[in-house]
């Protein structure tokens, strides 16, 4: 057994796990590339990136994820969007994976989550394999070495890509399963190498264990007026809404890409790295993150790249549309070096809108921000999830079903809450498509998304004219410098506005369906944003 920067008294051994090969604690970098690079896993790239395959998975498993059904969390788990196991399938689950796990080779990375001190989780995140060992030490944040020499975890992930689970045996759909057991504070994972299955399980870990303490988790990315931490904004939205892109701005400090908590102190970053879509990307249109692709440490997932040269190829996805770059926060150059901010004096929640329906900018008021985030309407963007090839609209209430162990109106009331008490405005900003449906028209320009956006940021936007959308009933503004006009009235990007009106009809109607299920538990204030 090998050692590095390790608290002695806790060990894997003290958790239970004996019998294993080499195991490695807290390896560096250059260690962890070494070590997979050795095992097989991958190979170096350009500038000293490591290239991986996730192999048969190239998303996540959504209906491979469970919670441990105990009598603690009984009452509190929102059961229709999370699938139950049993405690008794979970322990035999935990059983197996370790008798699978004696004699192999280990690595293990002491980190936490939650840049807040006050809110912090120490998370153990016990890997198969090196990379995966890697990615979860950019994406969580990274203690001192003398925080490492007292530390111990809240919780443990152990994650083993090889072991295959028994649905009969087990309790779950599939020989892959991700198994969260809030009592045992432990997270299994296995047969999947698909190294998102690491972060998000984390993720879901803190949506629901915050609320408790009155803190907000977000799915979101934030950043901050360059020089004033108060001068915040979150961004809401799925993966393949532009979280990551339109958080990424020179003239403002990035606080964090994904994952966010708002606690009474303001905004903190949960993680402390990036996991950034690299389809399409281009120099030109996101210079910083398109340099972390040659960049040292930086972990590249699925992309194809020429075997002599080792050049990258932007465009294929012959493996998958979800194409990834992971790399720690520290390679943006305008980074906060906290992860810490007020509280954000802007709310943006981004759609990925496939009917080519919604504006590219709209002014909310609260109890509208409240239903467009107790609806969560945007597209599934090819290669997220397994099974998703074209964008696929849905509603994922809070911007993030698949991570809310909680009933969506905990976090609903947690953020209207926050809203009311601190002042901010709300925008909802489409990113999708324009002038006609998926198939027909054409992706929202990212420059007029830009512009609108650094707009609203800097408060210009607020003084100008605005619009009631005869849809939806929110605010339009009429007119952006560096935007054309006609993008800012949907109907009139169409070439058949009966088409539009057709449309839009539908994607009301489905608004108002989705929306009956939160009827009974809402304000009336949020009722009456509703569309009837």
């Amino acid at each position: 057994m090998t050692s590095a920067r390790v608290n002695p008294s806790f060990t894997v051994e003290h958790q239970g796990m004996t019998g294993l090969g080499p195991v490695h604690y807290n390896l560096l970098e250059p260690h962890l590339i070494e070590s997979a690079v050795r095992r097989g896993e991958g190979k170096i790239g350009l500038g000293g990136t490591m290239l991986v395959s996730t192999g048969q998975y190239t998303g996540r498993s959504p209906r491979d994820k469970f919670v441990v059904k105990t009598d603690a969390v009984a009452d509190s788990v929102w059961w229709d969007n999370n699938a139950p196991m049993t405690p008794e399938a979970f322990d035999l689950l935990h059983a197996d994976m370790l008798a699978h796990m004696k004699g192999r080779e280990y690595f293990v990375q002491d980190l936490y989550a939650g840049a807040d001190p006050a809110h912090r989780v120490d998370v153990r995140v016990v890997s198969e394999l090196a990379w995966h060992n890697l990615f979860i030490r950019h994406l969580l944040r990274r203690p001192t070495a003398e925080e490492l020499a007292s530390f111990t975890a809240d919780y443990t992930v152990i994650n083993c890509p090889s072991f295959k689970a028994d649905p009969a045996r087990h309790g779950c759909r599939s020989e892959t399963v991700i198994a969260l057991n809030f009592e045992r504070k432990m997270i299994l994972i296995a047969n999947t190498e698909y190294a998102g299955e690491n972060k998000k399980s984390v993720f879901t870990l803190l949506n629901y264990i915050l609320p408790e303490k009155g803190v907000m988790p977000m799915h979101c990315s934030a950043n901050h007026a360059t020089g004033d931490a108060g001068q915040a904004a979150v961004f809401f939205g799925l993966s393949g809404t532009g979280k990551t892109t339109l958080s990424a701005d020179d003239s403002r400090t990035l606080v964090g890409d994904d994952e966010h908590g708002w606690s009474d102190g303001g905004i903190f970053n949960f993680e402390g790295g990036c996991y950034a879509k690299t389809i399409n990307l281009r120099e030109e249109a996101e210079p910083q993150i398109f340099a972390t692709t040659r960049t040292f440490g930086t972990v590249i997932e699925n992309m194809v790249y020429d075997p002599d040269t080792l050049e990258l190829d932007f465009d294929d996805d012959s493996l998958t549309a979800n194409t990834r770059c992971a790399y720690p926060l520290d390679q943006i150059a305008n980074a906060s070096e906290t992860g810490l901010a007020g509280h954000p004096k802007n709310i943006v929640m981004l759609t990925c809108d496939a009917f080519g329906v919604l504006p590219p900018i709209a002014r909310l008021t609260p109890a509208q921000a409240m239903y467009h985030f107790l609806s969560g309407f945007t597209s599934k963007v090819a290669g997220t999830e397994r099974g998703v090839t074209e964008p696929e609209p849905t509603f994922s209430t809070c911007f993030g079903a698949p991570f809310m162990p909680r009933r969506p109106e905990v976090y609903g009331k947690l953020l209207q809450k926050k809203i009311h008490d601190h002042g901010a405005t709300c925008w909802l900003v489409n990113t999708g498509w324009t002038g006609g449906a998926y198939g027909t028209g054409s992706r929202m320009p990212i420059r007029a998304t830009r512009a609108l956006l650094t707009a609203a940021l800097d408060g210009s936007l607020t003084t100008g004219e605005f619009r009631k959308d005869a849809n939806f009933g929110f605010e339009v503004p009429v007119s952006c410098p560096g935007v054309d006009d006609i993008l800012l009235d949907p109907r009139r990007t169409w070439a058949d506005p009966a088409a539009y009106d057709a449309q839009a009809a539908k994607l009301v109607q489905m608004f108002a369906d989705n929306f009956a299920q939160y009827v009974p538990y809402i304000d009336d204030d949020v009722k009456a944003a509703a569309i009837s």
